[in-house]
């Protein structure tokens, strides 16, 4: 089955063209099944590039996706055309009192700031707080994931000295999860940022857990103890020339603490092209999540989900 989306999106031709099953939004209504209702606060600032990697990852489920795509309404995007905005996304009153059968929060560059100091933190705080009985489950993603464990957890995050950029080796901590089924030992995630938290803060937090990490770059999947709540600290949405684009903008404009991104251009040579190495371990986990966090967990009547209790 397929994501559910407007024709005129930018990301529904990008996707027919890789063979990626989507599907108009008036040909899904005239479908008699009860499709899951999915939206996705984008805070990113290339937002049709955000929308078009996560809807490529939602689309790989035997399950029809409607999609919901959010806005901030304290914050103005400078990076995506306002039209874009007006015809596509919509704003939090305008969908609070919905429902919906899963949630993905994105991350946001405001990294080095404090939460409360970033423009939007209350309308956030109000979508998170909102979210515990309007979503049946929530994967935050990012400075997103650090949001939601700071907001929800107390967790605090801390600011790095150099930048966790790169392809990194990944660990599963707990075996079985329905959120890795399938995965192998080991998988790689890019990740691209500033703050961290730590997995001892995780780990003496009774009511999270820890699911995956790496040696090197520390935390990288937590949930609450339903399942309900994930929180994904790396980027497995990114496309093969993500991480080379972020590399040179960020070289071209002199900054200090980013070097080469670790274990992502073949012999270190931005010359060369780096290997796709994450994209079969990021499609199984969002179609892990559809399927068994979601779709087999999710009541019928969408507006009888249960509140969650933090």
């Amino acid at each position: 089955m397929p994501i559910n989306i407007p024709s005129e999106l930018p990301a529904y031709q990008t996707l027919l063209d890789e063979n990626i099953f989507v599907m108009p939004s008036e040909k899904a209504l005239t479908q008699d099944i009860r499709p899951l209702r999915a939206a996705i606060f984008n805070l990113m600032p290339k937002k049709i590039e955000t929308e078009t990697q996560l809807l490529r990852l939602l689309s790989n489920t035997p399950i029809q996706v409607d999609i919901t795509l959010l806005r901030t309404e304290t914050h103005i995007s400078r990076h995506t055309a306002i039209e874009h905005l007006d015809n596509f996304y919509k704003t939090f009153d305008e969908i609070k009192n919905e429902y919906f059968d899963a949630l993905i929060i994105t991350g946001a560059p405001v990294e080095k700031y404090e939460f409360e100091d970033v423009n939007y933190w209350d309308e956030l705080c109000t979508i998170m707080e909102w979210s515990k009985a309007h979503a049946f489950s929530c994967v935050h993603i990012c400075w997103g994931a650090f949001a939601g464990l700071y907001y929800h957890y107390g967790i605090h995050k801390h600011n790095l000295d150099k930048k966790m950029f790169g392809v990194f080796p990944h660990k599963i901590e707990v075996e079985n999860h329905p959120l890795f089924k399938g995965f192998d030992d080991i998988f790689y995630v890019p990740h691209s940022r500033h703050s961290e938290v730590s997995i001892e803060d995780i780990r003496n937090c009774p009511k999270l857990r820890l699911l995956a990490y790496s040696d090197i770059a520390g935390v990288y999947a937590v949930s609450d103890l339903s399942g309900r709540q994930i929180f994904i600290t790396g980027h497995g949405e990114y496309e093969r020339d993500t991480l080379k684009n972020e590399y040179l903008r960020d070289r071209d404009k002199g900054l200090t603490d980013v070097g080469l991104p670790y274990g992502y251009f073949p012999n270190d040579d931005p010359e060369q092209t780096p290997p796709y190495v994450w994209r079969a371990s990021a499609s199984l986990m969002y179609s892990n999540w559809l399927n068994f966090c979601v779709y087999q967990e999710t009541p019928y009547d969408i507006d009888r989900i249960p509140p969650l209790v933090i």
